[in-house]
């Protein structure tokens, strides 16, 4: 390998590293500006469908709730398995679809809490997933034990929340809801934690790590969305 290869590698190598380093700001902006619109989104819906009657008797009694119930998860499941093969901004418009359809789905909150308790669940939930957000983002432990963990934690609840439907118990509802918590307290950190170390890692900026990025968006919204269902289930007051 003579002078001039070895200048080469040098350059293409700090040229990597430069594409690198401005790559991980766009990423992570784009992370928390992709989930925020998204919540918006929902947000907005579920304002929308609760304030027209027409909708929500559409919604709620024909029947059609299953149907959206299932497009959710659908959604979901197929973002995720062909992320590589879909383009950005197919990705982007699923997304939205999904927010949209989450807030049609939602939007039976606000006929069963007041505003005033929605309100500030949504700031308490705000405050709670931004300080374990950040607890993930700068935290030197590593938090890959908590994935295992909470995701069994995680199938766990699904399985109870499954069987209390037929128990209809109140009590084990609330033990539901402050699990619910805690879990989806412990994914905030720990998918802020991951967002970080993919992002980090990121070559470049290029279409690619932007539906990875796209990703993460989707993951810590679903932790928000979460925690503050099961934040509303505790603390809400009833209409």
């Amino acid at each position: 390998m003579d002078y001039e290869e070895i200048s080469y590698n040098n350059a293409f190598s700090r040229e990597q590293q430069l594409a690198s380093s401005l790559a991980f700001p766009i990423l992570m902006r784009k992370v928390y500006v992709w989930m925020s619109l998204a919540l918006v989104i929902t947000g907005f819906t579920a304002f929308f469908v609760a304030s027209t009657p027409s909708l929500m008797s559409l919604i709620f009694n024909s029947g059609l709730i299953w149907g959206l119930v299932i497009a959710e998860l659908a959604l979901v499941w197929g973002v995720s398995a062909a992320i590589n093969k879909i383009s950005l901004t197919t990705a982007t418009l699923l997304f939205t679809l999904y927010s949209v359809i989450n807030g049609a789905t939602l939007s039976v909150i606000f006929y069963s809490y007041t505003l005033s308790s929605i309100a500030t669940v949504f700031f308490i939930t705000s405050g709670t997933f931004g300080a374990m957000a950040l607890y993930g983002y700068f935290t030197k432990k590593d938090l890959t034990s908590w994935g295992r963990i909470l995701f069994m934690a995680l199938i766990g609840l699904i399985i109870a929340s499954l069987v209390n439907i037929f128990l209809k118990s109140s009590g084990m509802d609330l033990v539901i809801s402050y699990l619910g918590v805690l879990i989806f307290v412990g994914l905030t950190a720990y998918d802020s934690q991951k967002i970080k170390e993919m992002m980090l890692a990121a070559p470049d900026a290029g279409e690619g790590m932007q539906k990875i990025a796209l990703l993460g968006a989707l993951s810590l919204y679903l932790d928000f969305i979460n925690l503050f269902i099961y934040l509303l289930r505790i603390f809400g007051r009833r209409d």
